[in-house]
């Protein structure tokens, strides 16, 4: 009986998941909701396809901060992508986005001459301050190592 009720929920997820996307293609201007989004990554990551791919760029283009994102995401691990990836992180970074700024950092940081990168200390700690567990660790980790006059001025 358990398992009945955990395959009715999760049909019924995917069913008002795909509702919410048909009445989002039904109008154009409209962004859906982040797990709808999110689901249709997911898809493109799993199983590719212009039309997702299509349909996150223009939800992105529409100013969708988890369209960026995800998006960003897809494209990190493409070479040729990658400028691309930086530039909608940023964007999502810059609209608040806590894991945005994270794969930034992560894509940014490049051991200086004092063992840092300003820039990706910066962007962790813009997400740990938004409470990014993973970027506060790593955030931890730098500073320790870091020498004092690298800390962005907020740390110090």
């Amino acid at each position: 009986m358990e398992l009945f009720n955990k395959s009715g929920a999760l049909i019924a997820f995917v069913l008002v998941s795909v509702g919410a996307l048909i009445a989002c293609q039904a109008k154009e201007d409209a962004v859906p909701p982040a797990p709808v989004i999110e689901a249709v990554a997911q898809k493109l990551t799993i199983h590719g396809g212009a039309a997702a791919e299509r349909r996150l760029r223009e939800w992105a283009e529409q100013g969708s901060v988890v369209a960026k994102r995800e998006l960003g995401m897809i494209y990190q691990s493409k070479t040729q992508q990658r400028g691309e990836a930086m530039r909608l992180f940023e964007e999502a970074a810059r609209a608040g986005d806590s894991e945005s700024a994270f794969q930034l950092a992560e894509m940014v940081r490049l051991p200086a001459e004092d063992g840092t990168d300003s820039r990706a200390l910066s962007l962790y700690q813009q997400a740990a301050e938004r409470s990014h567990a993973k970027a506060a660790l790593r955030l931890a980790a730098l500073i320790r190592g870091a020498d004092v006059a690298a800390q962005p001025a907020a740390l110090k």
